[in-house]
């Protein structure tokens, strides 16, 4: 209960810091200051613009979801019979877990386009590179991407072996960072908008019977084959 008090406790002050306070508190500036920080690399060089262009294409999405398929495979392959199911059954929680916090995610108050629609002058990489991305978003926070990614990350340390815990949480900064180097994102959408909702909700379903009680349900109903 301790862990469960200090997380939303955490998330819930992250949140008021960014909403309650006038004028956001200090994080309007660090966002614009992340923003034209990163805006300006772009112009600096081509190579840059077509590498950032290259991680914010829809396709290069399938590198996280290959990451985390990754890691559960090798989970699923190094677990024995019924640790199986539970390792499946976990997934198929983790994903109906992640549909609701999203759709909740979609309910806050709150509503603001991307940086690169906002700010004048603001270098966009869909007009210097030639490959298709995403530089763009009328509706930005909370970070849906990141949120996703820390879901998984949160999953993995409650429920698969160390070294998994630890890769997926190194995968939020590394997948979460292309949105930020776009400008598709301010960087408070991934660290105030997502980071507080998963600080929020996931102890909910983690640090509380909850997720072991959907698991313990779902498991035992799923095909025999997945604990040969």
């Amino acid at each position: 209960m301790s862990k469960l008090f200090f997380s939303c406790l955490m998330g819930g002050l992250l949140a008021l810091s960014w909403a309650a306070l006038p004028g956001h508190g200090p994080w309007d500036h660090w966002d614009l200051a992340t923003f034209l920080q990163v805006n300006g690399w772009l112009g600096e060089s081509a190579r840059w613009a077509d590498l950032v262009a290259i991680t914010n294409n829809r396709l290069f999405d399938l590198v996280a979801l290959a990451c985390m398929g990754g890691i559960l495979a090798v989970c699923f392959f190094q677990a024995d019979g019924q640790d199986r199911r539970r390792l499946v059954a976990m997934g198929i929680v983790m994903m109906l877990g992640a549909l609701v916090i999203n759709q909740f995610g979609h309910l806050l108050p709150v509503s603001r386009p991307s940086p690169t629609l906002t700010v004048d002058g603001a270098l966009r990489v869909t007009e210097i590179s030639a490959i298709p991305t995403k530089d763009s978003s009328s509706d930005s926070f909370p970070g849906d991407h990141a949120l996703f990614l820390m879901i998984f990350a949160g999953f993995a340390l409650r429920y698969l072996p160390r070294w998994a815990g630890i890769v997926a949480v190194l995968m939020v900064p590394l997948f979460s960072a292309p949105r930020i180097l776009s400008g598709a994102h301010w960087l408070t959408d991934v660290y105030v908008g997502a980071l507080s909702l998963a600080l929020i909700c996931l102890p909910l379903l983690l640090l509380t019977p909850l997720s072991d009680r959907l698991i313990d349900r779902i498991a035992p109903r799923l095909p025999d084959v997945l604990a040969r």
